[in-house]
């Protein structure tokens, strides 16, 4: 009888030290469920302020000396219409109008043409096809995006360029030599697309990993 008063009192206070670490277990659980919301949020917000931040850098770039056509415009304007909020999307567009008003008008003085209207159409479908990768933004389609970007780009400003301008004959051959003229422009704006369209959709992927690198360490801290 003695013996078995010793084995029953450590099986009992055994039992109850599984009920508790069991009990601290489910409630750090719960914890976590609380905070994987507001984490999310958190990311969420970080990601829309990206998309305004990325306009606002295309925009200071182009005042800033750089190499013709290699700007983060169209890069900008996918990241915002696949990240950036619905109800903002007409942002970019006249931002980016307003600034191609004050560089015609105020800092190149060139007179202000028709062809402008062109470049601000693409704007709204570059949004447009940035809308297309919120839910399907793998790396290909990515590329993809940015390169139909550019090569969009190409043929309507350089058309819009042969139709305003008295630069080329008004034939197929005046055409086909606006875009012989414009290649290198092309080359660069490739190369620009590119370069950042990948730098700023990677962007939000490494602040939601290093995110949840840092919850994990926190946690374990907690926990320890």
């Amino acid at each position: 009888e003695g013996c078995s008063r010793v084995v029953r009192v450590p099986q009992q206070g055994t039992g109850l030290k599984l009920k508790r670490v069991h009990q601290l277990f489910s409630e750090a659980l719960e914890l976590d469920a609380e905070a994987q919301p507001r984490h999310n949020h958190c990311v969420h917000f970080e990601v829309i302020m990206l998309a305004y931040l990325f306009v606002l850098l295309a925009i200071a770039v182009r005042f800033l000396p750089h190499p013709l056509s290699f700007t983060p415009v169209a890069a900008a304007l996918l990241f915002f219409g696949a990240r950036g909020p619905r109800r903002q999307i007409w942002m970019p567009l006249v931002l980016l109008a307003v600034s191609d008003v004050i560089l015609t008008k105020a800092v190149y003085a060139y007179v202000f043409t028709w062809d402008q209207l062109v470049t601000w159409a693409w704007y709204a479908a570059i949004l447009w096809l940035g809308t297309k990768l919120h839910d399907n933004a793998k790396p290909l389609t990515v590329i993809g995006a940015s390169l139909a970007s550019s090569v969009s780009f190409f043929l309507l400003s350089n058309l819009a360029v042969w139709a305003a301008f008295d630069m080329y004959p008004k034939n197929f051959a005046g055409v086909m030599e606006s875009y012989a003229a414009g290649l290198p422009f092309f080359r660069r704006g490739v190369a620009g697309d590119l370069l950042f369209t990948s730098l700023m959709f990677a962007t939000p992927v490494v602040i939601h990993a290093l995110a949840g690198a840092f919850r994990k360490g926190s946690n374990r801290a907690a926990a320890a």
